[in-house]
């Protein structure tokens, strides 16, 4: 007989399937929150630091300036490179065209009547109502992240207000559970990222490598096309991909050379993603491979791009509050790596950035550490 007061799986089943229809319908109010909850993760440690220092205030400035300054430095990053890759499309324009009509040519031998086909899809019509869309979204993602940084704001302010509230509550286990595992999550989000961003350098720099050797055009804006696009997992390595292979055929004019950078640059994503990646990252991505792919898609069939990106970050969060709680320990078992159980059940302590400590009856300490 199950134990009186444990939650039933099939009721947390349809709770969560439930939470997750919320979450597609206020998409809009919640992505934000999420995204400033991540960048508060990683924010935080620098804020603490910097108002040891300085002023509050003063220290909150210096913090958003390099929030702002890391945005603005990424996005010229892939202006760049994608503007210097659609000049070299537009300079080589008739090579492209030579390469469209041989291929159409090859198709409709084929019995693929390719003409007709781009004809009723690919018009004036089309192309317009593609620019329309490209202007709408530009402004709702600037819309977004105004959106973000203000919540991004008021959210370091309020850390540690919102400490000395848990610090407060009247049930021992809450606090615990609250505690450790913000504390562990917010450890496990900037190992994520850190990771990330070494493992998109190292993808980057190698695909500037592979694109010199190679003789491939616009090597440099390859290699950092790579190392931007590396932070969406799977759709980006999959785009930054394609493009050079695409390059490939026009620049080589035989489908050998594609399929040689197709099949390198892939080989290339997977040795760093699969194989590097996961030995760095450790208990910071305590899931299996099936799930990181799941995650992807559902968070990115919820909140589109951003979801994408945020998606595994919110997914580590979750089961790492999942591990601490026994109505929910099995959820994070069942969905973590199949080799490495105990990371999925581990309740040691957190890194400690500036949020009191506990012992385990639930008692906090002021001084910030565990007692």
């Amino acid at each position: 007989m199950a134990k009186q007061g444990r939650l039933n799986p099939w009721i947390l089943t349809g709770t969560l399937v439930l939470l997750l229809a919320a979450l597609k319908v206020a998409s809009a109010v919640v992505t934000p929150v999420a995204f400033a909850l991540f960048l508060i993760a990683l924010l935080w440690p620098l804020q603490r630091r910097l108002q040891v220092l300085l002023p509050r205030l003063v220290a909150l400035m210096a913090t958003i300036l390099l929030l702002v300054t890391a945005f603005i430095a990424f996005a010229s990053l892939i202006a760049w490179g994608f503007g210097h890759v659609g000049r070299w499309g537009l300079a080589n324009i008739g090579r492209f065209q030579a390469l469209y009509d041989r291929t159409t040519a090859w198709l409709e031998d084929q019995g693929i009547a390719v003409a007709s086909l781009w004809a009723d899809h690919f018009n004036v019509g089309w192309l317009l109502g593609l620019i329309q869309k490209f202007t709408s979204h530009v402004n709702t993602t600037l819309s977004f992240w105004v959106v973000v940084l203000l919540y991004v704001i008021l959210g370091l302010l309020e850390v540690e207000g919102t400490a000395r509230k848990i610090k407060a509550l009247p049930d021992g286990a809450t606090i615990r559970l609250l505690w450790e595992g913000s504390e562990e999550t917010a450890a496990k989000i900037r190992r994520y990222m850190a990771v990330r961003t070494l493992m998109s350098l190292l993808t980057g720099m190698l695909v500037w490598i592979f694109a010199i050797l190679f003789g491939l055009p616009l090597a440099r804006e390859w290699g950092i096309i790579a190392f931007a696009l590396n932070y969406i997992p799977f759709i980006g390595p999959l785009v930054a991909t394609v493009f050079p292979t695409l390059l490939a055929m026009l620049e080589f004019d035989t489908w050998q050379s594609a399929v040689t950078v197709f099949v390198c640059l892939n080989a290339i994503q997977f040795v760093v993603g699969s194989y590097i990646e996961p030995r760095l990252s450790g208990s910071a991505l305590a899931m299996s491979p099936f799930m990181v792919l799941f995650s992807i898609f559902l968070w990115t069939f919820l909140w589109g791009l951003p979801g994408t990106f945020i998606g595994v970050p919110i997914t580590v969060a979750a089961l790492t509050f999942c591990a601490r709680h026994p109505d929910t320990r099995w959820l994070a078992i069942l969905l973590g790596p199949p080799d490495e159980r105990e990371k999925a059940i581990d309740m040691g302590a957190g890194t400690g950035d500036g949020f009191p400590g506990h012992d385990r009856s639930g008692h906090v300490s002021g001084s910030g550490r565990r007692t």
